[in-house]
């Protein structure tokens, strides 16, 4: 049965619609309203704020924390400054992704990583000889994203003028309204957001402090439903949705490198040996065997399919997360693709895919699976860079 989130108190209250959602363990809102819109118009246009607190997070302490993690994940991360976040995944040897997640060096030998699964179990595997002490913080912090145009004036207005001067993937210590907080320049929905990880027992107090500071900018508590939205929009995986994680994988074929989900760009290989390296060394001389893409359907195709049974082309509201084939022009099978999302913003059907490295350059057509009226069909589409949407905003 899943447990409340340090959170919960007002997130269960605000939740009109009941729609709620097993997240690691934890109850998770997918939407407050009955339909996710507002919320999602919220994140895009003002500011939402997202109970986040399932992530899973380990903080490492000791003068070997860096070396631990840099063994243990792609990035080298004795680099890492006091204040900086970073992105970046972990492989098992075989170079195949367990998961991905961030890391936050908090002070000269601190530092917290997140993921999407439990993280002391594996760093624990590799931590002998090393002068470090992990400690599974998942449930002592609460931590929420404030996401969204307006997040950093509503920000200023609860923590003070100093977070004007917070960089993309920059962390400091702060406070807001006297509780001692870390705020980070990151989140998941490819826009100008921020993230607040809190001590659980003063959680409740800074949710207050946050929604009161956002009410003269039109802060909407958001769900689920509609970050999944904007992390399509943004271009981002989802672990267990577009990859697996390997050490799950019943089947060789499930598992992905970084060089196949759109990571490679994380791994720093000439360095120190880390876990994996040998095998995407390989991975690099003899090429990536899938990639990662964005596809576009192509709209006038798409309602003029829906029209053959006299119906209007139709989306689903929010995302989807059910894996369809794509095809070649030819109707060779070449991949699949993993989740996808109507943008109301884009007014574009988007889609993450998965194909072979031959198909992934951008302006390819393609043939993606479409059920019409209980009916396999497919339509074109076209391969595009991702992220779809990538506002200055986020980086200014």
């Amino acid at each position: 049965m899943p447990v409340p989130t340090p959170f919960h108190p007002r997130t269960s209250g605000l939740c009109g619609s009941l729609l709620w959602k097993e997240w690691s363990g934890y109850y998770a809102v997918r939407s407050y309203d009955t339909c996710h819109e507002r919320e999602y118009y919220a994140l895009r246009h003002a500011a939402g704020l997202i109970d986040v607190s399932p992530l899973f997070k380990a903080d490492l302490y000791g003068p070997d924390a860096a070396a631990l993690l840099s063994l243990v994940t792609v990035r080298n991360l004795r680099k890492l400054r006091v204040g900086r976040v970073t992105y970046l995944c972990w492989c098992d040897d075989d170079g195949k992704v367990v998961d991905d997640g961030t890391v936050t060096r908090i002070g000269e030998q601190h530092y917290r990583l997140t993921g999407n699964g439990p993280l002391c179990g594996w760093l624990a595997r590799y931590s002998d000889g090393f002068d470090v002490n992990v400690e599974d913080t998942s449930d002592a912090y609460g931590a929420l994203a404030l996401q969204g145009p307006l997040a950093r004036a509503i920000l200023v207005a609860a923590a003070g003028p100093e977070i004007e001067q917070l960089r993309f993937f920059r962390g400091r210590e702060s406070a807001i309204g006297g509780i001692p907080v870390l705020i980070t320049r990151t989140g998941y929905t490819g826009d100008l957001g921020y993230e607040i990880w809190v001590e659980r027992d003063r959680a409740v107090e800074v949710w207050d402090r946050v929604m009161g500071a956002g009410r003269p900018y039109r802060i909407q508590p958001a769900g689920l439903d509609a970050m999944d939205v904007t992390r399509i929009e943004a271009g981002f995986v989802l672990c267990g949705v577009d990859y697996f994680p390997a050490h799950h994988c019943m089947l060789d074929s499930r598992k992905s490198s970084p060089y196949e989900i759109g990571l490679g760009w994380a791994v720093n290989l000439d360095r120190e040996p880390f876990v994996g390296q040998r095998a995407l060394r390989e991975e690099v001389a003899r090429g990536a065997v899938w990639e990662l893409v964005g596809i576009e359907y192509d709209w006038d195709e798409y309602e003029a399919l829906h029209a053959e049974y006299g119906l209007p082309p139709q989306v689903t509201s929010g995302a989807w997360r059910d894996a369809v084939p794509l095809y070649d022009t030819r109707g060779r099978q070449i991949g699949q693709a993993t989740s996808g999302a109507w943008s109301p913003l884009l007014k574009k059907n988007l889609a993450l895919a998965t194909v072979r490295t031959g198909h992934a350059a951008p302006g390819t057509r393609v043939r993606v699976e479409v059920t019409v009226e209980y009916e396999r069909r497919n339509v074109g589409a076209t391969v595009v860079k991702t992220p779809f949407f990538d506002p200055a905003r986020k980086k200014a």
